[in-house]
């Protein structure tokens, strides 16, 4: 047996005990330590109630490792977006875990107590699991929409207050029968008992409508979530659909002692929790926990970033020579462009740097220029003087 299963099964010894005789012989399996009415736990002649145990201790021993999980990872989830949905999600594991040690209640004889804890958590424990869903649809609702979500308490706040419900009403019920009119706790008609889930019905296709609507908006990213959510509301309803046919009329039309509801009620229990578990919580933890995906572009005000380097190329060479300014010859023209490709590519401090595309164009004397002048630094250049000397 599974952890869980050996500390629920020790708290409904300590509340379920007496009324049974404990000097019959054990089942096949049960050896001396187990005694009635907690021999379906290891009757291997009942194999369905070692399979239910062995499937709700590993659903239930799943949820608690999510749970710490997302306790130990919460501080790195730092979009709200997805910081919102954790609370809920928690609250839907320990749904889960409520499912499976209930299951454990069919898997022991009937007594007094034990059947008005079966009445009472059976449709609170559903009601919170859809409830949850809600919510989840509500938040991813508003996501797809490009709105903001909700925060997660007050999605938690919304799905305990929808599960409270439910709660009132199977307490209303058990008063009603039990204390007020005298009958006693296990004698109940099975269409009384389905009549007091119908809360939980209109909980189901409530999510089942939530997460629908949450495939229709402008936000992609969030529709892969919804529609994980409305495959879970589908499983839900056909499981649902499928157990109220059995348990009101499967055993009549099959001619079947109504000894067969317990098992019936364990496999749903266990059944609904790894769905719930599978389809909804573990791909809802993902995208919680999932990182959030990098920028492909270089962010510029990102300090820690080195810069990108720029094109160490002078800006002269995309410039043809036929559209520089001045008529110079050919010969000049080459010396004066080497010259000021030269000297704005080297410098002492900085290093090389890009030339600014003016620089072509600014006339610069060479030697010879300065000689002819007798020294005077000319503006002009040498054909303008030599112009201006034969003019004198």
């Amino acid at each position: 047996m599974a952890f869980p299963s050996m500390i629920f099964g020790l708290l409904l010894l300590s509340l379920v005990g007496g009324g049974f005789s404990e000097d019959e012989a054990s089942p096949r399996g049960c050896g001396s330590f187990l005694k009635r009415p907690f021999t379906a736990l290891c009757d291997l002649d009942a194999v369905w109630g070692v399979a239910a145990e062995a499937a709700a201790g590993g659903a239930a021993l799943a949820s608690l490792v999510m749970v710490l999980v997302l306790l130990c990872r919460l501080r790195r989830i730092a979009e709200p977006e997805k910081r919102s949905g954790v609370a809920p999600l928690l609250l839907l594991l320990a749904a889960i875990v409520g499912l499976c040690a209930l299951s454990f209640a069919y898997l022991i004889e009937l007594d007094e107590r034990l059947c008005i804890i079966r009445r009472s958590l059976w449709g609170a424990l559903f009601a919170m699991c859809f409830a949850c869903l809600v919510t989840q649809g509500v938040r991813l609702r508003r996501l797809v929409r490009g709105a903001r979500s909700p925060g997660g308490c007050a999605l938690a706040g919304l799905a305990v207050g929808l599960a409270t419900v439910q709660g009132i009403i199977a307490a209303e019920w058990i008063l009603l029968t039990v204390v007020r009119q005298g009958q006693q706790a296990c004698q109940y008609q099975p269409l009384d008992f389905a009549l007091a889930c119908t809360y939980v019905l209109v909980l189901l296709v409530a999510s089942l409508v939530a997460a629908a609507c949450g495939l229709c908006g402008e936000q992609s990213q969030w529709k892969c979530n919804a529609a994980w959510l409305l495959a879970t509301c589908i499983a839900s309803v056909l499981l649902w659909a499928a157990w109220l046919i059995f348990y009101l009329y499967g055993n009549v039309a099959l001619g079947l002692s109504s000894t067969w509801d317990d098992p019936a009620q364990a496999v749903v229990l266990v059944a609904q929790a790894w769905l719930l578990l599978l389809l909804h919580a573990v791909p809802e933890a993902h995208a919680c926990l999932r990182p959030a995906p990098q920028p492909s572009g270089p962010d510029y005000f990102d300090t820690s970033q080195a810069p990108p380097r720029l094109r160490e190329a002078s800006f002269d060479e995309d410039i043809p020579l036929s559209h520089r300014q001045f008529g110079e010859n050919q010969g000049f023209s080459f010396e004066d462009s080497n010259t000021a490709r030269s000297g704005s590519q080297r410098n002492g401090n900085t290093g090389t740097r890009p030339s600014a595309p003016f620089r072509s164009n600014v006339y610069q004397p060479t030697e010879m220029t300065m000689i002819l002048n007798g020294g005077a630094v000319s503006t002009a250049p040498p054909s303008a003087a030599h112009t201006h000397t034969h003019t004198r």
